[in-house]
């Protein structure tokens, strides 16, 4: 499971004109599942994205987490993030996981993201999206699970 992480002032995510979630300060979560990922992937980035001390001080250094800020989570459904794009000009994406799987996997992160006690908003799955964010620094962190 694979994380792009971005620290923002504010996000929302429209879907055929519509808002379907939205944040003020906190972090826009993409993720992409691949066809190898469980639930422990997803606990540990949750864990992971909890804890992240990437948050200002009063001194100005990042030393609080999204839950020491009172922040927000908006996580989106990304699956070109599973994409190879070694070989070729076209990304194979052989090695995302069906989407059955992957729309299982992506609500546990968002419940398993909740039991952090952090108020989460999401996307839609499969849906094409307009993501809006400000990122916020700008401050933004790639977190692989496979990378424990």
């Amino acid at each position: 499971m694979i994380a792009v992480i971005q620290r923002v002032s504010e996000s929302k995510v429209v879907v055929d004109n519509k808002t379907v979630g939205e944040i003020g300060p906190g972090l826009m979560i993409l993720l992409g599942v691949f066809d190898d990922d469980s639930g422990t992937d997803g606990e540990f980035l949750a864990g992971k994205i909890a804890g992240l001390r990437i948050f200002n001080d009063e001194n100005g250094k990042m030393n609080l987490s999204i839950r020491d800020v009172g922040g927000a989570a908006l996580v989106v459904s990304q699956f070109t993030l599973c994409g190879d794009w070694r070989k070729g000009r076209r990304p194979s994406y052989i090695h995302a996981a069906v989407p059955a799987d992957g729309e299982r996997l992506y609500e546990d992160f968002i419940a398993r993201l909740r039991n952090y006690s952090l108020p989460v908003e999401s996307g839609q799955f499969g849906a094409m999206m307009q993501v809006k964010l400000v990122n916020d620094g700008p401050v933004t962190f790639v977190l692989d699970s496979k990378l424990k």
